[in-house]
């Protein structure tokens, strides 16, 4: 940042100066959480350390391909898709997500799914590797194996199954977030964890943690985002975890979206990101309503099944998911491929 004149100029996005967007912030309007956060952990291996204002646009949640038995990563496969999302203009990539199938990862392929990543990644845009369980023991040492691997930064889920109470959540992350030196992002998704992370419990997170510096919101509760927005303001950057949800989230505040969709149209998720942050909401909502078929489409069957198939039509991934998921049905086939037509033909 510059120490004279009226503005402080900030990078935002990619690290590389080809792919970065440049914009204007008043001085002295650094976020809070990047101001904690630098006072923490300043610079890592020796690069500066992410930052909340990397936090926004369009984010994949990687899918991680396997050979045709499942038995082991398509590393082929995983570098086609990473160089595919970067070349379309997402601004960051999420592996080992639950869409990446982090349950059914062993802990070598997780570390290998998250350094292949950065290294074909090399600095472009921020990895933030997906580190999540029910178990805070587990969680910890997942999260610092994901940034021993070069993480830029984790996601932790919510714990699942075990359905703690808020108290529990608040001590959960709070005991991850300072066993790991790099930011945390939190993953709230009450549909498919049973736990919903509350308000009062996010706002306590974050007085107690300052490397936690976002919220992956998938509670589908537009309301649930603008208020954690009115209560946090610039403490806690907002992502949208429901793709069809976007444009609604971004209205109120959110910085952009963690996508499962962009792993097939990275490019009309990332433009709807890019379009909204800017302020260009005619064509932002011209881009995101014709994208809405297709965010349905890709949730007809348990995730990560439907978006898996359309890529594998593609010819470069397949279709394969690690049990007990399994490949989407015939129905789900012919509905995924015609609406894929339909909004490739502009239909």
């Amino acid at each position: 940042m510059g120490t004279g004149g009226s503005s402080v100029v900030v990078i935002t996005g990619a690290r590389d100066s080809s792919r970065s967007v440049v914009r204007e912030r008043p001085r002295g309007k650094t976020l809070k959480s990047e101001r904690a956060l630098a006072s923490a952990f300043g610079n890592r291996n020796g690069r500066p350390m992410f930052s909340p204002t990397n936090l926004s646009g369009a984010y994949t949640a990687l899918v991680t391909p396997f050979t045709e038995d499942g038995s082991a990563i398509d590393l082929e496969a995983l570098e086609w898709l990473i160089e595919g999302q970067l070349s379309a203009g997402v601004t960051g990539l999420v592996p080992c997500g639950t869409t990446g199938e982090s349950p059914t990862l062993t802990e070598a392929e997780q570390k290998l799914v998250i350094e292949r990543t950065v290294k074909v990644t090399r600095g472009r845009v921020p990895v933030i590797a997906g580190a999540g369980s029910f178990s805070t023991q587990k969680t910890v040492k997942t999260a610092q194996a994901a940034v021993e691997a070069g993480a830029d930064g984790v996601m932790i889920v919510m714990p699942y199954y075990n359905r703690p109470t808020q108290t529990g959540l608040v001590e959960h992350v709070v005991h991850v977030a300072q066993a790991v030196k790099a930011p945390v992002v939190l993953y709230n998704i009450p549909g498919r964890t049973g736990v919903d992370l509350g308000i009062d419990a996010t706002e306590a997170i974050c007085a107690r943690a300052s490397n936690v510096v976002g919220i992956k919101d998938a509670t589908g509760n537009v309301l649930r985002c603008q208020e954690i927005i009115r209560r946090l303001g610039e403490r806690l950057v907002v992502m949208c975890g429901d793709d069809a949800l976007t444009l609604a989230m971004m209205a109120c505040g959110a910085r952009g979206l963690i996508s499962t969709s962009s792993n097939l149209f990275p490019k009309p998720v990332a433009d709807t990101c890019r379009l909204a942050l800017a302020g260009e909401w005619k064509e932002a909502r011209r881009v995101h309503l014709a994208m809405l078929p297709i965010y349905e489409a890709m949730f007809l069957e348990a995730s990560p099944s439907p978006v898996k198939f359309a890529l594998s039509q593609r010819g470069r991934i397949k279709a394969t998911v690690r049990l007990p998921l399994v490949p989407v049905s015939d129905a789900a086939r012919a509905k995924i491929i015609e609406t894929i037509k339909r909004y490739e033909s502009g239909a």
